[in-house]
């Protein structure tokens, strides 16, 4: 795969060359900024305020490689982390990048049947998290908790000697990530060296964060755009990181965000419409820019924002083999473009076939190497299972993945319009759509609707019926409507909207 040079960021926001031969994100990126430079301010679930530079995270992560090496872990060797969004899941990444070992980041919710099969089928030799977490692991496997690390960390006591920094090649194995699994049982996804600094792309066109910014992601550890936008894109714009281990709590994310003075904010979309349907949407005048990926994003909530802070949402999207593939950009206005994911990022082609959105592999700098299971794609084109359209400007709008496409009377609605039409409705906090068997018209649209207001019942389902043929075409109305306390979702806030359809089977 011939790719282009990649570029890093170095003292005071200027940038230096990297070329994809030999490389470490350590010596790098870490090496590149002055060691007094913030790199992360960590909030505990206490409420507890840390700030780490770059000189804390280097001479850490050589702490824990050390502890690493002398528990047998060598290059290539896999590392399950489980941790909250605290500040040794970052060490532990950065250690495992320093000797060329690849991280798992894993949820710290994953149940133990969840962790004992992500173990087998990645082969993992170490597991470093949080004490609760390492007790769900299944028996045999050496760990590192949060006592071995404050250990590892003091540095009045001897420690082991670090491991030294490894050159990989850009094709070597970096970072391991388990797909959402919205359809089907999570696949381990190997991401190879070039991804790391294949970010560079992405933060630049679509997250845009500037050198000294402070980017907040708050998509926890275990999920794709965590590994990506947590740390590592913000440190290659030459802005810092917040990390706050706390629950996502409506009243308190965006006064967190006030007091922190966060400048970038990237939040998933069920997030972004809480915020707009329970708390009272007001300025944040450190934020200039909010990004949004994952799923799409409805426009009456891009709307309420834009109303009450004056910032538009910029969606985007990708996956977990390909990595970030379109988005609104910086100088792109989104309130032009209502519901658009935004255009391929420079350099990355894709093209429409039937309706699928399809990626030209050998131009995207993060494209995924392989399956846990060896399995590869060979292909010129990556087939990614999505539904857009595109405007005349090639502006790209997701309609849904295939499988969950409805086809009802030769009409094929997609499930992104009638839940923005549903979302529209004031009673309305949640809503999924999707295709319920019908003797006459093959399928008909049935959405399950969870309420912030109102009275489940037959009036409500004929309010909500009107409603949406009001706002978007007639036949795309639900003929079913269905409430329900809370919908199914992926550890990365999808809907699941095959557990929807397996329900009524």
């Amino acid at each position: 795969m011939n790719l282009p040079v990649n570029y890093a960021p170095v003292a005071g926001g200027s940038r230096c060359c990297i070329r994809l031969g030999d490389l470490n994100f350590i010596e790098d990126v870490i090496q590149r900024f002055p060691f007094s430079r913030e790199a992360v301010i960590a909030i505990d679930r206490e409420g507890h305020r840390e700030i780490h530079c770059f000189s804390h995270l280097f001479a850490r992560s050589m702490g824990l490689s050390g502890a690493m090496l002398e528990r047998g872990v060598r290059r290539g060797d896999v590392v399950l982390i489980m941790f909250g969004s605290r500040i040794e899941w970052v060490v532990a990444m950065l250690a495992c990048f320093r000797m060329g070992a690849v991280a798992l980041p894993v949820s710290p919710q994953l149940t133990r049947a969840d962790l004992a099969w992500r173990i087998a089928d990645s082969g993992a030799v170490l597991a470093i998290g949080e004490d609760d977490c390492m007790a769900e692991l299944p028996e045999g496997i050496p760990y590192i908790d949060l006592g071995d690390i404050k250990w590892i960390f003091d540095e009045d006591r001897d420690q082991p000697t670090p491991a030294r920094s490894a050159d990989l090649g850009p094709d070597d194995p970096s970072v391991i990530v388990f797909t959402s699994g919205s359809t089907a049982r999570p696949k381990g996804v190997v991401h190879s060296q070039r991804y790391l600094f294949g970010q560079s792309l992405q933060a630049e066109h679509w997250l845009g964060a500037k050198p000294g910014d402070l980017v907040w992601c708050t998509a926890t550890p275990g999920w794709s755009k965590s590994s990506r936008n947590a740390f590592i894109a913000p440190w290659l714009r030459g802005a810092k990181a917040l990390l706050v281990d706390q629950r996502f709590d409506p009243e308190s994310r965006l006064e967190t965000a006030r007091e922190q003075g966060v400048n970038v904010l990237c939040q998933a979309p069920s997030e972004y419409r809480m915020l707009a349907r329970r708390t009272d949407l007001a300025p944040t005048p450190s934020i200039h820019r909010m990004v949004s990926a994952g799923e799409a994003l409805n426009t009456e909530v891009i709307d309420a924002f834009r109303s009450a802070t004056g910032l538009s949402i910029a969606d985007g999207y990708g996956q977990t083999e390909t990595g970030s593939v379109t988005g609104m950009r910086p100088d792109d206005e989104p309130s032009e473009r209502a519901g658009s994911m935004g255009r391929p990022l420079p350099g990355i082609e894709t093209r429409i076939v039937e309706h699928e959105l399809q990626i030209k592999v050998t131009t995207s700098p993060t494209f995924f190497s392989r399956y846990l299971d060896g399995s590869r794609f060979d292909g010129e084109w990556w087939p990614t299972g999505d539904l857009v359209e595109e405007d005349a400007d090639g502006f790209l709008y997701h309609q849904g993945r295939n499988d969950d496409m409805i086809t009802s009377s030769g009409y094929r609605i997609g499930p992104a319009e009638v839940e923005s039409a549903l979302l529209g409705h004031p009673d309305v906090a949640e809503a999924a759509a999707i295709a319920a068997p019908d003797p006459e018209r093959g399928s008909v649209v049935k959405a399950v609707v969870v309420l912030r207001s109102g009275t489940p019942g037959p009036e409500l389902v004929r309010e909500l019926q009107q409603h949406c043929r009001d706002v978007t075409a007639p036949y795309k109305y639900p003929r079913i409507v269905e409430f329900a306390y809370e919908l199914p979702k992926t550890s990365s806030g999808k809907i699941k909207r095959s557990e929807l359809r397996s329900r009524q089977d």
